[in-house]
């Protein structure tokens, strides 16, 4: 499995999900946060801007294509990502902070029978079971910051820079 933004709060948790049901995990982070994604348990790290991904997650899967991409950043990768799914691979999204509008060769998509999914929200007992995952220590939310919402402004600017690990929370 590769998870993109695996330093953000859907792509750790993501990511810890994956390892927990026995996924051997590549993450894409931003630079400066390739440990944080290996102590969550990421087999491979990719630093986001590297300039060949397709061969980048060769060298490290021995050259096999990956199973399943669980993409939460979407944008310019997005072609990437497709090319280094198996034959019968399944693209799963659930975000587009680097933007929502891509490219796609449809050859790739027909010839390889790629699955493509939306996905905004899990099932009642999905959410049951991520609770009893947390209260287990299981998986481990990670929280970089929290803000009242009179600093939302801070937050924002915080949320840019993208100099945190995890996610960044307004409390009202």
């Amino acid at each position: 499995m590769f998870v993109t933004g695996a330093s953000g709060g859907v792509g750790s948790a993501l990511l810890q999900l994956a390892r927990l049901r026995g996924a051997r995990v590549l993450a894409l982070v931003g630079e400066g946060k390739e440990d944080g994604a290996r102590e969550l348990g990421a087999e491979g790290v990719i630093s986001r801007g590297v300039s060949d991904l397709s061969s980048t997650v060769a060298g490290i899967t021995g050259g096999h294509p990956v199973d399943v991409v669980a993409d939460v950043v979407g944008g310019e990768t997005f072609s990437d990502l497709l090319r280094v799914l198996k034959p019968l691979g399944r693209y799963v999204t659930a975000g587009a902070i680097a933007g929502p509008m891509v490219q796609l060769d449809l050859r790739t998509l027909y010839l390889k029978h790629l699955e493509l999914i939306g996905s905004t929200i899990g099932t009642r007992k999905e959410f049951v079971d991520m609770i009893g995952y947390i209260e287990e220590g299981k998986v481990q939310p990670l929280l970089a910051g929290t803000y009242p919402l009179s600093e939302i402004k801070r937050a924002q600017e915080d949320f840019r820079s993208k100099s945190f690990f995890g996610k960044l929370v307004l409390v009202p």
